[in-house]
Order: C-alpha cells, then structure tokens, then sequence
C-alpha cells in the first residue's frame, strides 16, 4: 500500500485531494469532510481502507488547502465539484464517507447523480432534526451568527485572529468530540498545518461563513431535503456518536426509520467525528457492513 499523498485536479480551479492508491484495481473511497475541515479529517482511517480501497480525501472549495478563488463554497456548488470528481477523475461508482456537511452533499451526489455513487457512510450527517431542538449554546451562537451576512464572517475572523492555529484546532475537537486526546497527536499536528495555511487565503472566512449558512439553510428546508433523502438509492450506513453536540443521534433515527436500505450504528461514548475519535471502530464497522451486503448479493 502506497503511503498518502497530495494531488491538484483542476476542477473549475485548483483542488486538493489526498490520495492512497492502495491494491490495483480495487474499488474507490471518496471522503467529504464537514464544515471547516479538510483531507486532514480522513488520515486517521486513509491507511486501513486502502487496503482494500483506491482512497481519495478532496478538500471542499474554501476548506483546506483549496483556495475558494471565483468559486462559490456553497452546498450546491461543492456536490456540483464533487460530482466533476467523481466522474472525471475516480470514473466508476464510488463509496462516499461523509461527514456532517460532507454527509449532507454525499446525501445530495447519491440523490441527483446515482450512477457515480456504490453505497454511503455517513459519520453524524448533518440532517433535518424532528420536534423542537435547541443545539447547545457555543453552537446555537455560531448558527445565529451564520444567517446574518457578513456579520457571521466578521465575528468568526475576530476571534480567529485571536487564536493560534493550535488553538484554533483544540478548541474545533473540544466542541466536536467527547475525547480530544484520542485524536492520534500527528493527525492533530496536520490539522494545525493545514490551519496555518488557510490563514493566507483571501476571503476564507467570508467562504467557511457562506458555506455554513448553506448547510443551515439546506437542512432547515425539511421538505426538500426529506425529498432527496427518499430518492437516494444507494445503501446507506450512518455512524453516529450518541454525545454528538452538533446533530443529535435522534436525526440520524429519524432519517433511517422506515428506509430498509438504511442501517445505523451508533455509539455511546463518542461525538460528531467518529473516524477521528476511535478510527479502528469506524473502519471495523465499515468493513462489516460492507461485507454483509455482499453476502446478501
């Protein structure tokens, strides 16, 4: 197995992917971070599925090491993205990780464009909440702030520019796992990295702003995206961490109630990114699932 990499594609601009090439011929894994990550969030798992896998991370138009330049950071505009990827340089179907807002565009790929897409894995998607739900108050305030224009960029930027990118990184784990100290310390260090990085893009906050308040938006609007999850095809598993701040496990219930190709697993002691907070456990589950289905075939 070939050791992980990075790679440009030019899709409508620069696009950073990291690739682990794994056996010949094996079928691909593309992951799709959430809101602010990055390739960084994958390494932890990049290695073990590329056993069996052609593995590819692609880092979303402003998240990463991929600069937004003329392109809108959007939902609609990174599924579109993806799906240049997915036909122009994976070229066959697919196995889509992702997480949170990556969960919402692999939802969105798999709704619009079922040929490019073999089966889902979701880690804690960013999905429609029944009933009345009120996230906690450190991420109430960032979704506040995210549907008032420009506003939401410059309260993110000040308080960036306050932090190092250390900090930056330590205080995105606290908020996003139960255990920051699982995270492996040079999957942290890579983050760090790539945090110092974004630091010199133009715009980079205004693209993460835009690209959340698309995420609110898209799973505010129930009724459409209840509209896209019943025309996914593709199975679908969802790993889902039961002390999850961001999306409550109760989302992830909800969406597989009554779809008998969706499975979910879930566990107790874990948060919003399962792959970073016990990366073995999120490989194992994968690994099973995939192979009872081919049983079942």
């Amino acid at each position: 197995m070939a050791n992980p990499h990075s790679a440009w594609v030019d899709l409508d601009g620069h696009t950073h992917v990291l690739e682990v090439s794994g056996p010949i011929g094996a079928p691909p894994v593309v992951a799709v971070h959430g809101l602010g990550g990055s390739y960084a969030n994958w390494l932890a798992v990049a290695p073990d599925l590329a056993r069996d896998h052609r593995f590819y991370a692609i880092d979303l138009a402003g998240h990463g090491r991929t600069r937004p330049d003329h392109r809108s950071t959007g939902v609609a505009a990174n599924q579109a993205l993806l799906n240049r990827f997915l036909i122009e340089i994976v070229g066959e179907p697919a196995t889509l990780l992702g997480n949170s807002m990556g969960g919402l565009i692999s939802l969105n790929q798999a709704a619009l464009n079922p040929t490019t897409v073999r089966d889902l894995v979701l880690m804690g998607p960013a999905l429609p909440v029944g009933g009345f739900h009120l996230p906690e108050p450190a991420v109430l305030a960032g979704v506040v702030a995210t549907g008032i224009p420009r506003l939401g960029a410059r309260l993110v930027a000040r308080r960036r520019a306050q932090l190092s990118p250390q900090e930056q990184v330590a205080e995105a784990m606290k908020l996003c796992t139960v255990d920051p100290s699982r995270i492996p310390d040079d999957v942290v260090a890579e983050m760090v990295e790539v945090a110092r990085h974004r630091a010199s893009f133009v715009g980079a906050e205004l693209a993460v702003e835009h690209a959340a308040r698309s995420t609110v938006m898209g799973v505010l609007n129930r009724r459409r995206y209840e509209r896209v999850l019943d025309a996914v095809r593709a199975p679908v598993l969802i790993l889902h961490g039961e002390q999850d701040r961001l999306v409550p496990v109760e989302a992830s219930r909800r969406a597989v109630a009554g779809r008998p190709g969706w499975t979910l697993v879930t566990r107790a002691d874990l948060g919003h990114v399962v792959q970073l907070e016990d990366p073995a456990w999120t490989v194992e589950q994968i690994r099973a699932w995939q192979s009872d289905a081919a049983d079942r075939s």
